[in-house]
């Protein structure tokens, strides 16, 4: 845990964050979905509380553990670049409930091809804006580049999902086309996430010292983040896309699944739920998310970026960059 003469650092994470494991922990405290239904009130109470401690001015007698749970709240609810609260469905509290939902919805219906393009409308409307909500907030977007990002990644993954349906419904049996659905959010997230943050890979996010002082914009940063985004992305969905059909394919013909069909589709969502609940903090702790890169790499990725930081260094120029990847 962060501390400082006695004091929670508010800024720094609980747990040790250049380890795995410290990682796991943060974010799934982060992530716990129960932060989403608390009030636009108390999230603010606790942003001004979490402001008020960053500053000592605190109230009186206020206790450890409520500073800690405001800082709970603060981090599940407010953008880290640009402190504003974030939309509900775009957090990553949200994924849980959200994802298990859709996904549940996409596995059990997939057999249609009307019931495979509205589902996955449908996922990538809810991806579109969690990319969007978790966006490096440095990095401006024009509506009509989301527009793009959004009309591009809806059609990739439609295109993939009813193409590999008829390729495998002439090649492979029924139980083959229940990935379908993981094979198109795979192809979509590809697509989905760069382009929703474009403007970082045209302009570059900033990049910072060891203490925060705003370096120079980099390219280079921007496709190293975007690049770990969309692995955790895919690695996030994988387990409840992939093994909830193998488990549903096995149960299914069961004596009892038999007589409760019309509950075969809250199962599934219940399944999905379940790999959701541990595979949305370990995805997102896969890499850090106060990212690095090596001044060096500018040396041949980027030899004017450099020019800019040995003129405002001069020879202190600092061997570590820091950015936000975003989520």
């Amino acid at each position: 845990m962060a501390e400082s003469n006695g004091r929670l650092n508010i800024d720094k994470p609980l747990w040790d964050q250049s380890t795995f494991i410290g990682r796991v922990k943060h974010f799934f405290w982060v992530t716990d979905p129960r932060t989403i239904f608390t009030s636009d009130k108390k999230l603010d109470a606790a942003r001004d509380l979490v402001e008020q401690y960053r500053r000592g001015e605190e109230p009186p007698g206020v206790s450890r553990e409520e500073i800690v749970y405001a800082k709970k709240l603060f981090e599940s609810a407010f953008h880290p670049d640009s402190g504003e609260r974030q939309n509900v469905i775009g957090r990553m509290s949200f994924q849980v409930p959200g994802g298990m939902a859709i996904t549940g919805a996409m596995l059990q219906w997939y057999k249609t091809n009307t019931a495979v393009i509205f589902w996955q409308w449908v996922n990538q409307s809810f991806n579109a804006l969690v990319n969007y909500t978790n966006r490096n907030a440095a990095s401006d977007i024009t509506a009509q580049q989301i527009g793009l990002a959004y009309v591009t990644a809806t059609t990739s993954a439609v295109v993939t999902a009813i193409g590999l349906k008829k390729f495998l419904a002439k090649r492979a049996g029924p139980f083959a086309q229940r990935f379908v659905p993981f094979a198109a959010v795979a192809a979509a997230n590809c697509v989905n996430v760069p382009l929703m943050r474009q403007s970082e890979i045209t302009n570059g996010i900033m990049t910072t010292d060891e203490d925060e002082n705003e370096v120079v914009p980099s390219k280079y940063a921007a496709g190293k983040g975007i690049g770990q985004v969309v692995f955790s992305r895919i690695t996030m969905a994988a387990p409840g896309m992939l093994i909830t059909p193998i488990i549903m394919n096995r149960i299914e013909p069961m004596k009892f699944m038999q007589r409760i069909k019309p509950l075969h589709g809250p199962i599934q969502i219940m399944v999905v739920g379940c790999f959701l609940i541990f595979m949305t903090p370990t995805a997102c702790a896969i890499f850090p998310q106060r990212c690095q890169i090596s001044s060096e790499k500018l040396k041949v990725l980027d030899k004017e970026k450099l020019e800019e930081i040995q003129q405002k260094f001069g020879e202190k120029v600092p061997k570590t960059l820091y950015f936000n990847k975003g989520l």
